[in-house]
Order: structure tokens, then C-alpha cells, then sequence
């Protein structure tokens, strides 16, 4: 009795210096990659994004013709969800692959998941003078033109799509957009551009060619 009962200590503290072997072995728990995407609001809402059910943009809610500035947010494919300011319901779920070793912009247009995009974002610094960009943001309006003071005009264009950079002389700077079909001037507002940034110039989501001036305008953030 003696000895089996001898045996089964000895098993017994066997078995726990595995375990304990085992576990001084484990590997830390690996940390997620992550990457960065600027929400771009080109609604008419003040609107929230999430992932995976965790609020993004935590400071702030974003209003329209706004941005959040690059967040953090984990790689892989993840469910985004973007609700109105103080509102608990979803307007919509969008999953997207994000990638490593790229950073992104996501573009809300309306309270749609068919007509908000995401672009990758490749600029990597401003060399000389400022840099600007367009990207026509308004599902309900067909091609447009784009100019910006004397020099910079960017041609005919449709919904998602995103113009290279284009070099600017800094100051103020008349901006059109212009119906491509009929010449039809639909913005002529002003900017003022600082040297050595990069800016991204966007429309209103609903902008329509027979939209009051109230309900019509554009969005100008600076992307670097």
C-alpha cells in the first residue's frame, strides 16, 4: 500500500512539472498588425465609425465635409459599421480586407454601404509648393470637371472616382465644379491653401445639378 501509494506522489509531481515546464515555454501572446484609415464624411449626417463593434472615432463625432484623421485600426478583414451621432442603429455594415503595409481613406457618400468606397493611400510626403486631389463624392451626380485657381483643372470625372496629385502654387484659390454634359457651373467658392501640404477636395454626398446653393458645397481636408 505503501509503495502504491509512493508510485502515484511521484506520477503525480511528474505531471505538474510538465505543465509548469510548458507553460515557462509559451510564446506571449501575439500583439494584432495594424494599419490606419481617415474617415472621410462626405454626408449630410454626423455620423460614427466602428469596427468590429468598437467606436473609432472616440473624441469626436465626424461631421459632414469632415475627416477623422488616420486611425488606428487592426489588419485583415474586419465588419466596419458606421451609425449617426447619438443614434444606436447601424445605417450599415461594410467588411473590408485591409491590408499590410497600406493606409487608406473610406468615403461615407449617404447612408449606404453600395456608395461608400475606400481608396489606398501612396503619397508619402509634399516635395515643394502644396498638392491637391479630388475625388468626386456624390452618387447622384454624374461627370463633372473640376478647377482649382488658374492652373490646376481636373477633367471630366465620375462617382468613386480619385484624380492624382496635382502641384499648386499655395494662397487662395477659386474653386468650380462644373457639369461635364452642359458646362453648367454647379460650386464657385473660395480656398486657401498653406504651403507644403497635401489636400484632398471631395463634393457633397448629395449634391445633385438642381440642388439649392444651401445644400451644395465642398469638402477640403488636409490628407499630409
Amino acid at each position: 500500500m505503501m509503495k502504491f501509494k509512493l508510485f502515484v506522489f511521484i506520477v503525480f509531481i511528474g505531471v505538474i512539472a510538465i505543465v509548469s515546464c510548458k507553460k515557462g515555454n509559451d510564446d506571449a501572446p501575439a500583439t494584432p498588425l495594424k494599419t490606419s484609415i481617415n474617415f472621410i464624411n462626405a454626408s449630410s449626417d454626423t455620423i460614427n465609425f466602428y469596427v468590429n463593434g468598437t467606436r473609432l472615432n472616440s473624441t469626436a463625432a465626424s461631421y459632414p465635409l469632415a475627416s477623422t484623421g488616420y486611425l488606428t485600426t487592426p489588419l485583415g478583414e474586419q465588419n466596419y459599421q458606421v451609425k449617426k451621432d447619438r443614434n444606436p442603429n447601424t445605417l450599415f455594415n461594410l467588411v473590408l480586407p485591409v491590408d499590410t503595409g497600406k493606409v487608406y481613406s473610406f468615403f461615407v457618400t449617404d447612408n449606404t454601404s453600395e456608395n461608400t468606397f475606400t481608396i489606398v493611400d501612396t503619397l508619402s510626403k509634399v516635395d515643394t509648393l502644396s498638392l491637391i486631389r479630388f475625388v468626386h463624392t456624390s452618387p447622384k451626380l454624374a461627370n463633372i470637371k473640376v478647377e482649382v485657381g488658374d492652373t490646376v483643372k481636373f477633367a471630366s470625372s465620375s462617382f468613386k472616382s480619385v484624380s492624382k496629385y496635382e502641384h499648386i502654387r499655395p494662397g487662395i484659390k477659386q474653386v468650380k465644379v462644373i457639369d461635364a454634359a452642359t458646362g453648367d457651373t454647379l460650386i464657385n467658392e473660395t480656398r486657401t491653401l498653406q504651403v507644403g501640404r497635401a489636400y484632398t477636395l471631395f463634393t457633397r454626398g448629395g449634391l445633385t445639378a438642381t440642388a439649392s446653393k444651401a445644400t451644395t458645397g465642398t469638402g477640403l481636408i488636409i490628407t499630409k
